[in-house]
């Protein structure tokens, strides 16, 4: 779905990112994680276009993503940021009907209202659909913001791809569990994603390929558990963890210390 070669980037004279390679398979899960300034939120802008880089074409689709027209580009993916504005002067419900846009010019139909209310069901803030959004907390602003990307892609164009920076942030336990099955449930549809997270577990538990990133590299590249041993993650973070089977799902459960 996405390949790119030799991912570079830099902002005047500091190199972000250095020669990342990346290939993202239709209905893939790929986690990228690592520690505070590795380059994480940087790589995942450039691969949803929404920064330039030094790097060659990337494909999206076998297609330069370049060549796409914006306006076709918004219904193949999405984007989630770790910054999201907390001061919309909006009801909860026209939040997440802003993913709709690409679908009508003045008016929501029916399918943009079914699409919004079944994913604001979903990430279970239907019932703040009638609230103002600036009232809710952290943790339900993330969950609304969550609804609108995934409202966004309700279509029927196959192999779809959202992009998530820290989509866990400020949510409870129950939150980030329910948050990571609706994205799992959208790959298991032949869609992708691309997320990046800050807990290695839950990494290890839904990504079906992790990248482990430090100061703009690529660490380690592969499945959880090719990339997540002691070895990479004690490197990658400059802190000493074990490694040992999850004793439910048996996935590498990453204790530091």
């Amino acid at each position: 779905m996405i390949t790119a070669h030799q991912i570079n980037y830099r902002h005047k004279d500091f190199h972000i990112l250095k020669n990342i390679d990346i290939s993202l398979e239709y209905g893939e899960f790929l986690a990228i994680v690592g520690p505070n300034g590795a380059g994480k939120s940087s790589l995942l802008s450039i691969l949803a276009n929404e920064v330039k880089s030094d790097n060659p074409d990337i494909l999206f689709k076998n297609k330069p993503v370049h060549d796409w027209k914006i306006s076709e580009l918004s219904m193949h993916k999405a984007k989630f940021s770790q910054h999201n504005s907390n001061d919309i002067p909006l009801e909860v419900k026209d939040v997440v009907m802003m993913g709709r846009y690409p679908y009508f010019d003045a008016q929501p139909r029916e399918e943009d209202y079914d699409a919004s209310d079944r994913m604001m069901q979903e990430t279970d803030v239907i019932h703040l659909k009638d609230r103002e959004y600036n009232t809710l907390s952290g943790g339900e602003k993330q969950r609304v913001h969550l609804s609108r990307v995934m409202a966004q892609l309700q279509n029927p164009i196959a192999h779809k791809v959202i992009f998530l920076d820290e989509p866990l942030n400020n949510l409870d336990v129950k939150h980030q569990y329910k948050a990571l099955e609706i994205i799992k449930n959208f790959t298991r549809k032949g869609n992708s994603a691309v997320v990046v997270l800050h807990d290695l577990n839950l990494a290890a538990q839904y990504a079906d390929k992790v990248l482990l990133m430090k100061s703009g590299k690529a660490a380690a590249y592969g499945k959880p558990g090719e990339v997540f041993t002691a070895e990479h993650i004690t490197d990658a973070y400059n802190f000493p963890c074990t490694i040992c089977p999850h004793p439910i799902h048996h996935n590498p459960m990453i204790i530091f210390g």
